[in-house]
């Protein structure tokens, strides 16, 4: 199954900032979508970063409260790892487990076009297991 088919389900909608706002404004983001991280994109919709919870929370380790004033582009991940809707959900799992984050923008086109979070693709994964435990039984009881 394909990135295509959580997209479908969860829908396309990213929340994004963009890089001169701050990480103040950015968390405000966050907290009020309930949500971990936000794509930092340009005004044409191309990915220019990504901005965690856990990059914020670096970054006020790092300076302190007054780091809430600063730029996110002075903070975001600046080089992300994107994916496309047609990549298969198990090598997008893979990808995320090795590379050790939890949020990947989908790209077409060179633009944002979604955003698949480590928990909509385990969620998947469960539940294709679900439906093959199921059929498996199904097929026991018929055999």
């Amino acid at each position: 199954m394909t990135i295509a088919r959580i997209l479908a389900e969860k829908g396309r909608n990213v929340s994004t900032t963009q890089p001169h706002r701050t990480l103040s404004e950015a968390l405000e983001v966050l907290t009020a979508k309930n949500i971990g991280a936000l794509v930092v994109s340009d005004a044409e919709g191309r990915v220019l970063g990504i901005l965690s919870e856990r990059d914020i929370v670096r970054a006020i380790g790092r300076a302190g409260a007054s780091a809430l004033n600063d730029v996110v582009s002075k903070h975001m991940t600046a080089r992300v790892t994107t994916t496309t809707d047609s990549e298969c959900v198990v090598a997008a799992l893979e990808k995320m487990t090795k590379q050790r984050f939890r949020h990947l923008p989908v790209v077409m086109d060179g633009t944002l076009a979604g955003l698949v979070s480590i928990g909509d693709l385990v969620k998947y994964r469960l539940e294709e297991m679900e439906r093959q435990t199921q059929a498996m039984k199904e097929y026991i009881a018929t055999a």
